[in-house]
């Protein structure tokens, strides 16, 4: 686990709302429908814990990992393996963090997001502690990484790939491969599962401009797109996936995605708490032994 922010050793997950513990009626997660018992025990942040569900559900891990970050400094930043993937970070589900929430969807609904990659793949959250899958999905589904020839997610991906976030967010709750995944990996922390916290996974991505995939698919010209904000635009626009939220988050250009987020997370999310509570894990190559 990292050490930045009082090292807070491995911390669990969990959507906003407290639930009884189902520990107790889980007998054998390889044969039981987790979605027909409530909410699901939380994932341990950790990226030994994330990969094995990743590996369980299909990814090549000897080519595509997650890894700890072990701090919001760009010294720290500097020793991740790139080129990052994607992003997870855990964070405490504070009033504050609720409450910026509330007014981003209220913007978004009246302003709209018209540089959004209309093509990313986005999951709602329909079941309490789920959220780490969740975020592993978005993470996975986003990304180009190596999958094995028979991943049950990749299919699942690619059969969803036309279906509304609702629509896969009632065939993901109705599959027992998937509930049965996160039981298994559930089990496989370091620490004992604790159903009542007020932690939240979310994932960030870096998405083309809604444009430059406009002309990526022949449905714009590349002279009839506007030119970006600033020089320094790339193209590319960081993207946060909670399923709990509307749909996903625009956050404007992104650069590099791992500073990028490491900025956002200390100018919006620091500076709502004083919790120790935060993580992060980066998807990119493994490191090596």
């Amino acid at each position: 686990m990292p050490g930045w922010l009082n090292s807070i050793g491995s911390i669990l997950t969990s959507n906003h709302h407290h639930h009884q513990d189902q520990s107790s009626k889980i007998l054998n997660p390889n044969t039981i429908d987790m979605s027909a018992l409530g909410p699901w025990i939380p994932l341990e942040s950790n990226p030994e814990v994330f990969n094995k569900w990743a590996q369980r559900a299909g990814l090549v891990t000897n080519k595509d990992a997650f890894g700890d970050v072990y701090g919001l400094d760009d010294e720290l930043l500097d020793i991740v393996p790139q080129p990052t993937k994607a992003v997870i970070l855990l964070f405490p589900d504070v009033r504050e963090a609720k409450a910026h929430q509330k007014q981003e969807d209220a913007k978004i609904a009246k302003d709209g997001q018209p540089h959004l990659d209309p093509t990313i793949y986005y999951v709602k959250q329909t079941i309490g502690n789920a959220c780490g899958t969740i975020a592993l999905i978005h993470a996975l589904a986003n990304s180009n990484v190596n999958w094995d020839p028979s991943s049950p997610l990749h299919n699942f991906i690619v059969e969803t790939k036309d279906k509304t976030p609702e629509e896969r967010a009632s065939l993901l709750e109705s599959r027992p491969l998937f509930a049965n995944i996160h039981a298994e990996t559930a089990q496989d922390g370091q620490t004992a599962p604790n159903i009542d916290t007020d932690l939240h996974f979310v994932c960030f991505v870096a998405a083309p401009d809604a444009d430059l995939r406009s002309v990526a698919k022949g449905e714009k010209e590349a002279k009839d797109v506007v030119p970006g904000e600033s020089e320094s635009d790339t193209g590319m626009r960081l993207v946060e996936l909670d399923g709990r939220r509307p749909g996903p988050i625009d956050h404007g250009v992104c650069t590099n995605l791992l500073k990028d987020v490491a900025n956002l997370v200390k100018e919006r999310y620091l500076s709502q708490t004083e919790s120790v509570y935060f993580s992060l894990m980066a998807l990119g190559p493994p490191l090596l032994d």
